[in-house]
């Protein structure tokens, strides 16, 4: 037994020269770092430079990030100015770079304008410092809150929304989905149920509607079938099912309060679908 696997573990001349020139191999793949660090020592870094250039900035007065706010070596020049559509080369001349610059023309080009001093220090690519500095600068047409254009939410088409401050093509696109799944808006509040509206968006865009809800397409729910209210938002498709199925099993629904009876649709479900249930 002993010697079987003695034979099996055996290596003949061949095989001894193949393993010593892997080990050889490794072993020099394993020093090889080294002795190039021994042959290449490197060079120390001069920071001069970089030391001079941050004694210019604290002279000049500046605290911030540095790496925020590099820009090219024409130095900044500062001069009133309308935010709204300035041309690229003047915020260049502000000293703006160009990540803060393409910040602002996408701002633009979603349908968003500066009316207040405090939109363009709400853009997300100005630091605190920036804004300080340009703020003095800052002039913008005087508006009124009567000159502010105002839609009607139900009756408004795409272009007319995209239109709207803060609101561009893609929310207008959203607001007329969501207007014909439900059926109109009874309230401006529920525009924060469209995805990618959150409370500071809302708030700036808010004035800029008006709601009749008259507008509003209403469901006969002793008519409906389930084809016709699968999409409401507010119904998820067992509970419209169900609201049609309790109408087959007893009847017409003689008044809004007997939807109560259909046992998977709770007070908060029966409270956002009763400016919207007709019953006749």
């Amino acid at each position: 037994m002993l010697t079987r696997v003695k034979n099996y573990l055996a290596l003949n001349k061949t095989q001894w020269n193949g393993l010593v020139v892997m080990v050889a191999l490794i072993a020099m793949a394993v020093a090889a770092p080294y002795v190039y660090s021994y042959l290449h020592p490197p060079e120390p870094v001069d920071f001069s430079k970089l030391q001079r250039a941050v004694a210019q900035l604290k002279k000049a007065g500046y605290t911030g990030d540095i790496s925020q706010h590099t820009t090219s070596s024409t130095p900044a020049k500062l001069f009133a100015f309308d935010p709204n559509h300035l041309p690229i080369t003047k915020w260049k001349q502000l000293g703006l770079t160009d990540r803060q610059i393409k910040g602002i023309k996408n701002y633009e080009a979603a349908g968003g304008r500066f009316i207040s001093k405090g939109d363009v220090q709400k853009m997300y690519t100005l630091s605190a410092d920036d804004y300080h500095r340009l703020e003095p600068y800052i002039k913008l047409p005087e508006r009124s809150a009567a000159a502010m254009h105002v839609v009607e939410l139900n009756t408004a088409d795409s272009a007319a929304l995209a239109a709207l401050k803060g609101v561009g093509p893609g929310l207008a696109r959203r607001i007329i989905q969501y207007r014909m799944r439900l059926g109109g808006f009874h309230s401006k509040k529920q525009l924060m149920e469209i995805y990618g509206m959150d409370a500071m968006h809302y708030q700036d865009i808010q004035g800029q509607f008006r709601v009749n809800a008259r507008k509003i397409r209403k469901i006969d729910i002793n008519a409906v079938e389930l084809a016709d209210i699968k999409d409401m938002p507010y119904l998820s498709y067992k509970q419209a099912n169900a609201l049609i199925q309790y109408r087959k099993q007893h009847g017409n629904y003689e008044h809004f309060d007997e939807l109560s009876n259909v046992a998977i649709l709770d007070a908060g479900v029966l409270k956002k679908l009763k400016p919207y249930i007709l019953i006749r």
